[in-house]
């Protein structure tokens, strides 16, 4: 549910700060925010120097003992703390988050500031119990000791510093489920905001300070480079990397962090698959397909855009797509019936172009898009591309934009054996008439995550990707264990 939105006026003057060690941090250099639609500057975010990321570890290394001695039913308390002040402090945001995201005016008030964002610390602030007792099991003699029964607990461990390292589409929520679980563990945090749409993350820093947490349990450091993030992925003052992102990135920093073993938790590209069987509902599929086009123009990894459908319905299913494209209104994403918004930058908006591009120059039919709409703004017009084949490059790789691929399949078998055929498995979707058969079909994809007539993400059940789509699982109590370490203690019962 949306906070509601509080007018509140954008100073593109406003003087932004890094926040380490509890305290707002003036920078030598800053570097411009633009607001995707408007194109104008939202604000000037702080350039951060390389001194300042080797203080930003330093002050999360000096307050992690103190945050993991402290007891859970504190740390959880703080949690709560935040979600209060979030609670009062988040509708006052919705203005700033939008013009620098530009994302859809109900987007912004009901996932960009609310829903999600906030649920995610109120989840957290509650504690859980993950720790194990094991019964004492009966152990034979040894070289190493005489036979007799051994009992264990299982703990899970703070990692220690970990670095957050956050996606532009949906900053803030993405932040909050990797620091409130990452916090509730006894871990300490620096925040390292994807350089497009970094003020609201700063904004939150002022709700961080005020809901009391020590200082340098959580730092923010902004830049818009690679450098800075980099120096922190290869120091061995960082113990894990919490990064959501594109897998070229992913794989970088998973090399860079090799030579000090730290620990990774990724959430990569996607390329969803959505299976449609020749019973499917087509009106009951359109919805979720829709989605990559109205929901934040395809800027979301779980998006399903290769739809992979039974030839029986696909002349119809091609054609109802297109009539549900040019219904989906473009432009102004302050109007509350837009739907479709402009994607974050000029350089995505070309990316998505030559990707279109490559697609027709490749054999795949343009059915509708490909253009740019007469809106200011870095806007693609909801694209379909239809009569594709699993070699083209628009069906392997990720567009991260409002384009749809369409393939046609024989039976079950055919369309698990084209929904594999991808480097990436992190969410996929089946439409299909028999649940019993859309189960059987899920079980068979190399997907982390399937949703069965349904667009919907469970949000305790574990999340995450196959191959290439990423390493590890969090959400849930899922979350609580990706931000520790197993420890065993064994004694003689």
């Amino acid at each position: 549910m949306g906070l509601g939105r509080v007018m509140t006026k954008i100073d593109p003057e406003e003087q932004w700060k890094l926040l380490i060690g509890g305290e707002w941090v003036e920078t030598a250099g800053t570097y411009p925010v633009q607001n995707p639609y408007t194109m104008e500057i939202v604000g000037h975010a702080p350039e951060a120097s390389l001194s300042e990321a080797t203080d930003a570890m330093a002050a999360a290394r000096d307050a992690l003992g103190d945050w993991k001695n402290t007891s859970i039913d504190q740390r959880c308390y703080l949690l709560g703390k935040l979600a209060d002040v979030l609670e009062q402090k988040a509708p006052e945001w919705v203005d700033l988050v939008q013009a620098e995201t530009g994302s859809t005016i109900n987007i912004t008030e009901t996932l960009q500031v609310a829903g999600g964002f906030i649920d995610r610390f109120r989840y957290y602030s509650k504690p859980q119990r993950i720790d194990l007792s094991e019964l004492p099991v009966k152990q034979g003699a040894t070289a190493l000791g005489p036979a007799g029964l051994l009992a264990a607990s299982v703990y899970h461990q703070p990692v220690g510093v970990v670095l957050c390292i956050t996606p532009y589409n949906f900053p803030l929520t993405n932040v909050a489920g990797k620091i409130a679980p990452a916090l509730a563990m006894g871990n300490t945090c620096i925040i390292k905001p994807a350089p497009q749409d970094p003020l609201g993350i700063l904004r939150l820093g002022e709700a961080i300070n005020e809901a009391g947490f020590p200082p340098g349990v959580i730092n923010i450091v902004t830049s818009s480079g690679p450098e800075v993030p980099a120096a922190m992925v290869a120091s061995k003052d960082v113990n894990m990397i919490s990064f959501t992102g594109s897998t070229s990135v992913g794989k970088s920093i998973y090399e860079s962090g090799a030579s000090t073993m730290t620990r990774v938790l990724m959430e990569l590209g996607g390329k969803g698959a959505l299976i449609m069987t020749e019973d499917a509902s087509i009106d009951g599929a359109m919805g979720a397909i829709a989605s990559v086009w109205g929901f934040h123009s395809g800027q979301i990894c779980t998006a399903p855009t290769r739809v992979i459908c039974h030839r029986n319905i696909y002349d119809q299913t091609v054609e109802t797509l297109e009539a549900v494209a040019g219904m989906l209104k473009i432009g102004d994403p302050l109007e509350r019936d837009t739907l479709v918004g402009p994607l974050i930058s000029e350089q995505q908006r070309d990316n998505v172009e030559k990707f279109i591009s490559s697609g027709v120059e490749s054999g795949a039919k343009l059915v509708c898009g490909g253009e740019r709409p007469d809106e200011q703004g870095y806007f693609v017009a909801p694209t379909l591309l239809a009569d594709c084949t699993t070699d083209m490059h628009v069906v392997r790789e990720e567009a991260f934009g409002p384009v749809v691929v369409v393939m046609p399949h024989e039976d079950d078998e055919e369309a698990i054996a084209m929904a594999n055929d991808s480097d990436y498995g992190l969410f996929s979707y089946v439409y299909a008439g028999d649940t019993a058969r859309a189960h059987q079909i899920a079980k068979s994809l190399e997907s982390g995550n399937v949703a069965l007539n349904s667009i919907q993400p469970h949000m305790e059940a574990p999340f995450g990707g196959f191959k290439m789509s990423g390493i590890g699982r969090d959400r849930g109590t899922w979350g609580l264990k990706a931000y520790s370490e197993i420890q065993a203690i064994s004694w003689l019962a």
